[in-house]
């Protein structure tokens, strides 16, 4: 049997069901294999989409096309935009979903997908001649040929499972490990390492005492991650207010905890890799905070109709009964049981540096690699790449010479191809908003201003979703220019300004300058500027009366409010942006032959080499390459 394709992506997780749908939607033929029709998507470890820069980074996935964020929405059992105490650029979505609706949902789109096909298997061998790649054997001795191939692994390939001093071979609890894959891709000259992750106890809900712990609810309002109207708006309010719970270690768990360390396999010398840094299991705090007597954790609702629970903070490999023991010291958990404890996992993963910016690799041409196989951990992060390598991969077979590479000015998901294929990993890469630089440029709401035009010059963002940010920047483009010609008198707001505890007006002032004040919004001015409320009006009329079309009215009024309130941080960050495409515009790769150049610090030499760098901005964000350095480059350039 054999088949021959245009793409075939390898893995059916967040990185490989973005990928293919993405090539598949701009008219790919394109074969998507997995272990497990029924995992497709599965959430190994948290049961949630979205958080700090996560949720940044699924808003771009569905300005782009993509289908986790829509998925998301369908599948929601608690929704709230995190740090809402701070400026916009830092509000991050976040969604607890329904497991195995989320599965479930997901599969829907893949199967419907047009161009797509699935085959259940494991991939055994990579094939590839005279340095490009042809296709892939599976374990059945099916042979596929493709001209592009994505590797989306996750944590299967060569996945060891630890429990105290047991280990199973496993790519998740009960799944096996694909064994023979990554020997076949490091045999090209890509260097293989590996990394470890975890996950925690998951829980009976019969057996918790709530009382005992204190609620979390959701946020009651328009927030969705997706920018386009539901398919399914009962589907989506079905169960959307499910609350989670909080409660908090103690000084009697961590010394249970402690007694359990020698047969920690991170403290045994079981484990060799390097974990997560900014999701520590609970054995890793207690080392590192060790003057801590209390650690956070969140009791988080798997589904609406399960009673099982997802513990977050309790992330643990420790021994089976020294988890129950300490868990059982904890008030609320006093009757605890539980449905499988916690584990760690080890898998191997390739070096992101061998990569280029369209994810395609330097060493095989036609292969891509996405996901956690890249260093990162994270569904959002796996997703972004994933979507990033489809359209790749297609354009690759469409024969056009640029790849899709978006700058770190345009997307999170462009800083962090960026800062993988720069600089590498030596832990599991997270996205956080404090990596980037433009954050305010690159904010959750603004994600259709961002990339929808794009998508839809590639082909894969529909009419529908083109024609509706159109509205949206009209609307708001309008709202503000209203906001620019609109005088307030001051004898009309001065009692609404001394209301609210804010110094009134001596003269009359234009509205987007009141508006730029600090605790000011249409929402506390409107009643006393009949104008404004017209204004706003107009908007939810034109939009239409469904529930749809109140909270797209809403969306377009608080993306408005957001681009006049911080219209001078916007702009300071535009044009820092613009200076540093100048140096993204002078492309270097080919024409240095680093080793010769002795007027570079032999540590420059040596990763400019290993890199080689696309343009001379990314050789300045390479550690060990100093200012001095690029400007050789620039001398030598003749600039």
């Amino acid at each position: 049997m054999q088949e021959k394709y245009d793409v075939i992506v390898v893995g059916a997780g967040h990185a490989g069901c973005e990928a293919a749908c993405a090539a598949a939607r701009m008219g790919a033929k394109t074969l998507l294999i997995t272990m497990d029709m029924n995992k497709i998507a599965q959430m190994s470890c948290n049961p949630a989409i979205g958080g700090i820069a996560k949720g940044q980074i699924v808003r771009e996935i569905d300005a782009l096309g993509g289908h986790t964020g829509e998925v998301t929405d369908r599948t929601t059992i608690q929704f709230r935009m995190l740090n809402r105490s701070k400026g916009p650029a830092m509000w991050s979505p976040r969604a607890q979903c329904d497991r195995e609706r989320f599965i479930w949902a997901w599969r829907r789109v893949v199967e419907n997908c047009e161009n797509l096909s699935i085959w259940q298997d494991q991939v055994s061998e990579l094939l590839v001649e005279d340095g490009r790649v042809t296709g892939v054997e599976t374990y059945l001795g099916v042979t596929f040929r493709a001209r592009c191939v994505i590797i989306t692994a996750g944590t299967f390939l060569n996945g060891l499972m630890h429990i105290g001093r047991t280990q199973l071979p496993g790519g998740r609890c009960a799944e096996p490990p694909s064994l023979r894959l990554s020997e076949s891709i490091a045999r090209h000259g890509i260097t293989v390492g590996r990394m470890k992750t975890g996950t925690p106890v998951r829980i009976d809900g019969r057996s918790v005492h709530f009382e005992d712990m204190t609620l979390q609810p959701g946020d009651n309002d328009y927030h969705r991650f997706s920018y386009m109207p539901s398919a399914s708006p009962e589907e989506e309010a079905k169960c959307r207010f499910m609350p989670c719970y909080i409660t908090f270690t103690n000084p009697a768990v961590h010394e249970r905890l402690r007694q359990g360390l020698p047969d920690s396999p991170l403290y045994n010398g079981q484990i060799q890799s390097i974990g997560p840094r900014y999701c520590p299991s609970i054995e890793t705090k207690l080392v590192t905070f060790a003057d801590k007597d209390q650690h956070q954790l969140f009791l988080e609702p798997e589904g609406a109709n399960t009673q099982e629970y997802y513990l977050n903070g309790f992330s643990s490999s420790l021994p089976i009964d020294v988890q129950l023991e300490a868990l059982r010291l904890i008030p609320a958990f006093r009757d605890i049981r539980i449905y499988r404890p916690g584990y760690a996992i080890e898998y191997d993963y390739f070096d992101p540096t061998l990569l280029h910016h369209t994810l395609e690799s330097k060493r095989v041409e036609g292969l891509f690699l996405a996901g956690q196989v890249n260093g990162t951990t994270g569904y959002e992060e796996a997703a972004g790449q994933g979507l990033v390598a489809g359209i790749n991969a297609v354009l690759k077979c469409g024969g056009g010479k640029d790849g899709f590479v978006m700058h770190r000015d345009e997307s999170y998901i462009g800083v962090l191809i960026d800062d993988l294929v720069t600089k590498g990993v030596d832990e599991p890469y997270r996205m956080f908003t404090s990596r980037a630089e433009f954050r305010i440029l690159l904010r959750q709401d603004n994600a259709d201003a961002r990339l929808t035009p794009r998508a839809y010059e590639l082909g894969l963002a529909t009419r529908e979703r083109y024609e509706r940010w159109e509205k949206k920047d009209s609307e708001a483009a309008q709202l503000i220019q209203f906001c620019r010609e609109f005088s307030v008198k001051a004898d009309r707001i001065n009692p609404v300004l001394a209301a609210l505890d804010t110094p009134t007006l001596a003269k009359g002032c234009k509205l987007i300058d009141l508006l730029s004040r600090p605790g000011l919004s249409f929402e506390n001015l409107f009643p006393a500027l009949p104008r404004l409320a017209e204004t706003l009006n107009n908007i939810s009329a034109r939009c239409g009366q469904s529930a749809d079309a109140v909270s797209f009215a809403r969306e377009i009024v608080e993306a408005a409010e957001i681009q006049i309130k911080y219209r001078g941080y916007i702009e300071r960050e535009r044009q820092m942006a613009e200076k540093m495409q100048r140096l993204e515009s002078l492309h270097i790769r080919g024409r240095f032959n680093y080793a010769e150049i002795q007027s570079l610090s032999t540590e420059a030499r040596q990763k400019l080499a290993h890199i080689d760098p696309e343009t001379l901005a990314q050789a300045g964000r390479i550690p060990g390459v100093s200012p001095s350095d690029i400007n050789v480059l620039m001398v030598l350039m003749g600039r």
